[in-house]
């Protein structure tokens, strides 16, 4: 049964939302969490401000294990955790946990290596300035690395478009549930169409947002 689309076109405008919804929050809780761990992992380096072999190696285990994993596979397997904390595995809401854990050690993996390529140099003259290592992380550290971090995020939230649609297809909600429900299982190639051509242009969107921001902030 084809969709009526005089009727239909608010449930698109519903499940966009949903798709935005999610990947905002997400995204929003990866950045301060991966953010945190990313500073972690490069201050806890060997030879850096703040070394600490153990802390370094255990995080590093950590997003090498969780990093590989297939989201679709991390869903799932994180769908008992999911239920404890969010009191449940369906909906918008419920799709944001999986996201942000999956996407928190990309954040993470992204901010140590922009923070890898800062110059030496500026830490070692922050450090011979009687810096404190607080001082050096949101002083030095985090200036520096803003612009590309910036570009880093923004591969994220690409990424985390293309997160929130699968996490549709097992009952999160947006555009995935949509395209599934409607397009895929109606064998409907429209909506099938109209959802993969919303999704294109909130890819572009982002993308378009997080180069100007970059370019921005790398000026300065």
């Amino acid at each position: 049964m084809r969709v009526d689309w005089v009727t239909f076109w608010p449930r698109i405008l519903e499940a966009t939302g949903e798709t935005i919804t999610m990947v905002i929050f997400t995204l929003v809780f990866s950045s301060m969490i991966g953010i945190a761990m990313g500073l972690l992992f490069f201050v806890t380096r060997k030879g850096n401000i703040l070394e600490n072999k153990f802390i370094f190696s255990f995080l590093n285990i950590l997003v090498n294990i969780v990093r590989p994993i297939p989201f679709i596979i991390l869903l799932v397997a994180l769908s008992p955790l999911t239920r404890a904390v969010m009191g449940t595995t369906i909906g918008t809401a419920a799709a944001v946990f999986p996201m942000t854990i999956a996407a928190c050690f990309a954040v993470a993996r992204i901010v140590e290596n922009n923070l890898v390529s800062i110059d030496p140099g500026i830490i070692e003259a922050a450090q011979a300035m009687g810096a404190s290592p607080l001082r050096i992380i949101f002083g030095v550290l985090i200036p520096e690395a803003l612009g590309p971090l910036i570009l880093g995020l923004t591969f994220v939230t690409v990424g985390l478009v293309d997160f929130s649609a699968m996490a549709g297809t097992v009952g999160g909600g947006g555009l995935g549930d949509l395209a599934m429900s409607y397009g895929y299982q109606r064998f409907d190639t429209s909506v099938m169409i109209v959802t993969v051509v919303i999704l294109i242009l909130l890819v572009q969107i982002a993308q378009f947002v997080g180069n100007f921001l970059s370019r921005v902030f790398l000026r300065r």
